[in-house]
């Protein structure tokens, strides 16, 4: 009898692939809130400029308690100092680096001090809800090169606003705005006083789950575009393009940003003939292994270094 029972068919209707491009439509009153104008390059960033190094360096954290914890960071290899032939000229250096971290969900202190002379200070402070006070500052012994600066970051449902001021009548804002789910715009401007110069500039940000792309421009000369392609979770590959029309300099790179279960692998090449790869390796709970390897074949410098994190 069940062979004589006709077969049971699903009929789809009509609408319902209507119906389904109905649920995906943006709905603009509650869009996603947007990152840092300053930040609207990281992605790039993490894969294009990792932070290399030349020589020794060793970092220890210990952790005293939840919020407050100490470093230490030794580092030793050559420094270059300017020069006006194209040979690169480097004198071997060595500095010893004390740190201070006070870290709490409100509240976040980082101070550094430095054999050379040098200080160093972050705070973080989330006044409100929406409302963050962010200060950096370095005070060091040669003359007019310390600095400081204040920003002042408010956080709308879907929008962000920063107010900048600093040491030499320095002024800037800007504004980061959500257009879709996906597409973010702002601009921002900047009057530094000591130096007599102004600018303003535009930018926008493109995201989805598999790809960012973002775009800059500003009245200084320099136009951005970075794009970074996610292939999945683990492989990230990413390119960029910096063109200044005042100085004719163009740039562009690509590269790689490859998470293994034990290290992260990062690397580029740009159209300068320079080769970077940064790799990371776990060797064990709170201890890595830091390799930095970068060749420039134009300049003819070749720079390599390794370390340890502990902590």
């Amino acid at each position: 009898m069940a062979g004589l029972v006709p077969p049971v068919t699903t009929t789809i209707p009509a609408d319902a692939s209507k119906t389904k491009k109905a649920d995906e439509k943006a709905d603009y009153m509650n869009l996603p809130f947007p990152i840092p104008f300053e930040e609207i390059h990281r992605e790039a960033l993490m894969s294009l400029k990792p932070e290399t190094f030349e020589g020794l360096r060793f970092d220890f954290t210990k952790g005293l308690n939840q919020k407050f914890s100490l470093s230490h960071s030794v580092s030793m290899g050559p420094t270059e100092i300017p020069s006006q032939s194209a040979e690169t000229i480097k004198i071997p250096t060595s500095h010893y680096e004390f740190g201070a971290n006070y870290i709490d969900p409100n509240l976040m202190l980082i101070g550094r001090v430095l054999t050379d002379g040098r200080l160093n200070a972050r705070v973080k402070w989330d006044l409100t809800d929406n409302l963050t006070v962010k200060a950096n500052a370095q005070l060091t012994n040669e003359p007019h090169m310390s600095h400081g600066m204040f920003n002042f970051d408010y956080k709308g449902k879907d929008y962000r606003s920063q107010f900048q001021i600093g040491n030499g009548a320095l002024f800037g804002a800007s504004y980061f705005q959500s257009v879709t789910p996906h597409l973010s715009m702002g601009g921002e401007v900047f009057w530094a006083g000591q130096h007599r110069k102004s600018g303003i500039g535009y930018a926008g940000r493109y995201e989805t789950d598999k790809m960012v792309a973002t775009g800059q421009v500003a009245s200084t000369g320099m136009v951005a575009l970075s794009y970074v392609q996610k292939v999945s979770e683990k492989v990230s590959l990413a390119s960029d393009f910096m063109y200044n029309y005042m100085s004719k300099d163009v740039t562009a790179s690509v590269g790689y940003d490859y998470i293994l279960r034990q290290c992260r692998l990062r690397g580029k090449i740009d159209s300068n003939g320079c080769t970077t790869a940064f790799l990371e390796e776990r060797l064990n709970m709170g201890l890595n292994f830091i390799l930095s390897a970068e060749i420039d074949h134009k300049k003819k410098d070749y720079k390599f270094g390794f370390g340890l994190t502990v902590g």
